[in-house]
């Protein structure tokens, strides 16, 4: 509801969209004094103990991505039930939303797309962080052209569950690499397989396998080589084409082998030399799945009335008819694929616009830059990004959107990118706060944070969580990349010695260690080995208090000794302080 607050943080603004996943809102943070975005887990999902689990291992680690590209993440937890993630607020426009109003992209607007999307992707991929449902509806654009990736947390939690999600799986199935509709684990390759069908997609309008419902998409996912884009765009330079036709390989062997390596090839495929190169060959055999595992994973979906939901489950017999007819339309298609394609290679690649590359300003002036690019025959944006930086003095420009020395047509309107200068960060105090909240908010201002436990005399004086000490003081200033140790209160708890791995020495180690007084009561018990631990009077998970008395009870079933006979362990020095003993 507007106004309610999220783990008395997020004070929700409005809903923003809704989803068969999350619910979206855009939310104040009242911490740090800005919009963000923030999903909430719905359904059958908010539910699912193991999923939420994943979830949020998932979006934890997706808050170490830091790139302009990527959406970043700044927060994940639970408020009542309610299992959430805080993501940076992006106002723009999905590329699903741009294609449905366009049709389709100019070559120039989507090489510089794809080269975002890449670059974004590559930070991603040198942590091996795999995105898994990369498609259109999870990268935002913005006016000026800046592409964010969004959704690596729920989309990497969403791998094990999305094919029993009806309203995910219609979305997802068209980008869906051969070895996840095969059942096969996810690698950066799958990745790589995704961004080539969006590429397609951008460059023609069209997704390049369709169908009625999501297994007979995924079988053509499996089955039938990508269509050639020629036919779309007759003059379309063969560089691109192989640049979709490596990245969309059957076989991961065949593509890229991360997203850098993809972000190169792109860097250079407007170049006039590449213009008319080869059509790729692959290495590696390209068809090695098996079909029946497909319809395992998707045969229990039900009927939806949704216009992208799966279709009524398909049987067996089904599945046989539906394979004939594939067969034969796959031949069919395929002798077209032949005809149309030696036609096409007989036919001159003419580019209609020239493209030249874009000057390198970095370290120059605004006005500076403005005159160079224009004089090289580029448009300069009006509006300009502002990003700290450690290296580049505030006002001068860091870099452009497209990058320097790509090349492009004279039509491309050229971002810069100009210095706030050092980013400096106000440190407060931050005692007695929860030390997970602090550490997510500083990291999110770019700092490094390292959080430690630290023993402390007074336990009743501190609560679990919370920050006793910080290692740079109030009032101080870090930049952008520096570190500060957060300290929590070391709270010890009590074991549980009778899961059968403790002996009676080891509970007497533990005490002298702790400084827990240890009372051990000998009983008999038929049926049960001498030295068994059957029961501790402080139960497991309990705080340990220095100078606590734990008895516990150890069978011992020799007649001679005494079944209630009680033996102490040696008092510590610290205990002969005090006066325990």
């Amino acid at each position: 509801m507007k106004g309610q607050k999220i783990s008395d943080r997020y004070q929700i603004i409005k809903s923003i969209g809704e989803g068969g996943m999350a619910n979206v809102y855009l939310a104040y943070d009242t911490i740090l004094d800005r919009n963000v975005a923030i999903k909430i887990l719905r359904g059958d999902l908010a539910t699912d103990e193991k999923f939420v689990h994943r979830f949020q291992r998932e979006a934890l680690s997706a808050s170490s991505l830091n790139h302009p590209n990527i959406v970043e993440v700044y927060d994940v937890g639970e408020d009542n039930g309610n299992y959430y993630i805080v993501m940076e607020y992006i106002e723009g426009k999905h590329l699903k939303e741009l294609l449905k109003k366009r049709g389709k992209l100019t070559t120039s607007e989507v090489v510089d797309i794809m080269l975002q999307i890449t670059d974004g992707m590559s930070v991603a991929h040198d942590s091996y962080i795999i995105h898994r449902d990369i498609k259109p509806q999870n990268i935002m654009i913005l006016e000026n052209g800046l592409v964010k990736i969004t959704d690596f947390g729920i989309a990497m939690a969403m791998n094990a569950t999305q094919l029993t999600q009806t309203n995910s799986v219609m979305g997802s199935v068209h980008y869906l690499p051969p070895e996840q509709a095969n059942g096969k684990g996810s690698s950066l390759q799958s990745d790589i397989y995704s961004m080539g069908i969006v590429m397609y997609e951008l460059l023609t309008g069209k997704l390049p396998f369709r169908g009625d419902n999501a297994v007979e998409i995924a079988l053509k996912h499996l089955r039938e080589p990508m269509p050639d884009i020629h036919e779309e765009l007759p003059s379309l330079p063969n560089s691109i084409s192989n640049i979709i036709l490596k990245a969309t390989a059957k076989n991961p062997k065949n593509r890229y082998n991360d997203a850098r390596e993809m972000h190169e090839d792109l860097k250079t495929c407007m170049n006039d030399e590449r213009i008319k190169e080869a059509k790729i060959v692959f290495k590696y055999p390209e068809n090695n799945f098996d079909d029946s595992k497909v319809t395992k994973m998707l045969e229990t979906k039900k009927e939806s009335e949704s216009d992208d939901a799966i279709a009524k489950q398909i049987t067996k017999s089904d599945l046989k008819k539906q394979n004939k007819l594939l067969i034969i339309l796959a031949s069919i298609f395929t002798g077209l694929v032949v005809i149309i394609t030696s036609f096409v290679l007989l036919i001159p690649v003419i580019t209609n616009e020239k493209v030249i590359p874009v000057p390198e300003v970095a370290n120059k002036t605004v006005q500076e830059a403005i005159q160079i690019l224009q004089d090289a025959g580029f448009t300069v944006s009006d509006e300009q990004l502002e990003q700290y930086s450690t290296d580049i003095e505030e006002g001068l420009v860091i870099k452009t959107n497209p990058e320097a020395n790509t090349k492009r047509t004279k039509s491309t309107v050229i971002t810069l990118f100009v210095s706030l200068g050092d980013k400096t960060i106000a440190i407060e105090n931050y005692i007695g706060k929860n030390y997970k909240e602090i550490e997510g908010a500083l990291k999110a201002l770019g700092l490094n944070v390292i959080t430690e436990p630290k023993d402390v005399e007074d336990l009743d004086a501190v609560k679990e969580g919370e920050i006793i000490e910080q290692s740079v003081q109030a009032g101080e200033k870090l930049s952008a990349g520096d570190t500060i140790t957060l300290y929590y209160p070391n709270i010890s708890k009590y074991p549980d010695f009778t899961d059968g791995s403790y002996t009676e020495e080891d509970v007497k180690k533990f005490g002298e260690e702790y400084g827990v007084k240890i009372v051990v009561e000998y009983v008999e018990k038929e049926g049960v080995e001498d030295g068994t631990i059957i029961s501790q009077d402080r139960a497991k998970n309990v705080t340990i208090r220095e100078g606590a008395t734990l008895t516990i009870k150890v069978v011992k079933n020799s007649e001679d000794e005494d079944d209630t006979t009680t033996t102490t362990t040696e008092c510590t020095d610290i205990q002969r302080e005090l006066g325990q003993c």
